[in-house]
Order: C-alpha cells, then sequence, then structure tokens
C-alpha cells in the first residue's frame, strides 16, 4: 500500500508540472500574438510607420561648411550654365515613382504647376541643411501653382526615408529611386535609374519644371531660398 502512494504522488507531481508548463508556453505564445497584432493595428492605423519598424533613429551628418546659403540673396551665388545635367528649355523625362507609404506620383501628374524637384540622399550633410528650408520655402507657396517632388538617389529604402523624413517633420511625400545597391542615411547606395537619366553628380541636385514639363533651370549643391522661390516664380510665369 505504502508503495503505492508513492507511485500516486509522483505521478501527481509529473502531471502538475506538465500541466504549469503547458500554461507557461501557452502565455508565451499569447504574448507574443498580443504583440504581433498591436503591432498589426498599428501599421493600419498609420502606413507610414511600416516600413520604419526596426529603423535606426537617424542622426544628422555633422559638417562645418553646410548651411552658409540658404538665408543668402538670389543672386549671392553664381549659377554655372555648363553644368553637365539635363539642358533648360528640354522637356524633363517623365518617371512615376514611390513614397515610402507606397503612394505612386507620376511628374507628368503635375503638369499646370511649377515643380521644384530635388535629388538628394539623407546621408549628406548639405541635403540635410536643405531640409528645413525647403520645407518652409513650400509652406508659402499655394499647392495650386507649385509642387516639390524629393527623389531619395542613391537607392536608399524606406525605413531610411522615413526616420529622415521623421527627424526633419517633412510631410511631403519623398519618391525612392531602387537602384542596384540599397542605400541608407549611414550608407551610400548606387544612383536609381531616373536619377542616372537627370544626370545627377552631386547632391542636392535641384531641377525647376514649368507648367508645361519644360526644364525651366537647373543647379546642384546648395541654393539661397531666395533663388530657389525665383526661378519657381518665372517658371509660373508669376
Amino acid at each position: 500500500m505504502e508503495e503505492k502512494g508513492k507511485r500516486r504522488t509522483i505521478v501527481v507531481v509529473i502531471v502538475v508540472t506538465v500541466a504549469v508548463i503547458g500554461v507557461i508556453v501557452c502565455a508565451r505564445f499569447a504574448i507574443r500574438a498580443l504583440n504581433d497584432s498591436s503591432r498589426a493595428l498599428a501599421h493600419v492605423a498609420d502606413p507610414k510607420r511600416a516600413p520604419a519598424q526596426g529603423a535606426i533613429v537617424f542622426e544628422p551628418t555633422h559638417s562645418p561648411d553646410v548651411g552658409k546659403v540658404e538665408d543668402l540673396p538670389a543672386s549671392a551665388v553664381k549659377q554655372d550654365d555648363n553644368l553637365p545635367l539635363l539642358p533648360a528649355g528640354s522637356m524633363a523625362p517623365d518617371f512615376t515613382l514611390a513614397s515610402a507609404s507606397g503612394q505612386m506620383v507620376r511628374l507628368s501628374g503635375l503638369r499646370g504647376k511649377a515643380v521644384l524637384v530635388e535629388f538628394f540622399a539623407t546621408w549628406c550633410p548639405h541635403c540635410q541643411a536643405e531640409a528645413p528650408h525647403l520645407k518652409q520655402l513650400m509652406a508659402t507657396l499655394p499647392e495650386t501653382k507649385f509642387a516639390l517632388l524629393q527623389v531619395v538617389a542613391d537607392s536608399e529604402n524606406a525605413a531610411s526615408l522615413v526616420a529622415f523624413d521623421n527627424y526633419y517633420g517633412i510631410s511631403t511625400p519623398a519618391l525612392l529611386d531602387p537602384g542596384p545597391t540599397a542605400g541608407t542615411f549611414y550608407q551610400r547606395g548606387s544612383m536609381g535609374p531616373v536619377t542616372r537619366q537627370y544626370k545627377v553628380g552631386i547632391f542636392p541636385t535641384f531641377y525647376v519644371i514649368d507648367p508645361k514639363g519644360r526644364i525651366a533651370w537647373r543647379a546642384d549643391h546648395e541654393q539661397p531660398d531666395a533663388l530657389l522661390l525665383q526661378q519657381l516664380q518665372n517658371a509660373a510665369g508669376s
């Protein structure tokens, strides 16, 4: 009898142990499922966040020679008419690119507006210096007559772009131009096909496209806000 009692005790201990382990395993799966559901709901509520999951927090590149010209008069920077860019007066090559959230944007869909196109890279300190100025400049212009298209020129991924936009508070959709080698805001990638078509060699590079789709002006490096405004207004005929 005593031997049977010991056996029953051992069986009960084993059963209880297995049950406890089962509860722990089930609880872990439940917690994991809840977390996955929460992340999915967050993506649905805010699609722009989805590509940025796992991205490193953006940090600007520090350089002493940036941000020097944006507040200068339009005439402060000498313009080079012999730049190896597409010539003024020619039709701007049309393109359709996606934003980080998947929104498709076509250049020709903006006909009737003067469009400022900036080719940039998020790791570029000169582009970082331009970011708040472009945001402020476009806020002063009516959306019925003017538009800004920013093209991430070096094949950066969506997470990198979202991190950059969040840091500078940019709400207009910048566009991805993926090429052979992906880049991020801390590593250069290869130039995308649209970037190459526009013969971009330096970041940032600007094009002003008139309402009929012709190139009205182009330049590289940082530019005075006043000059960008002047060229946009000239292109719009205002």
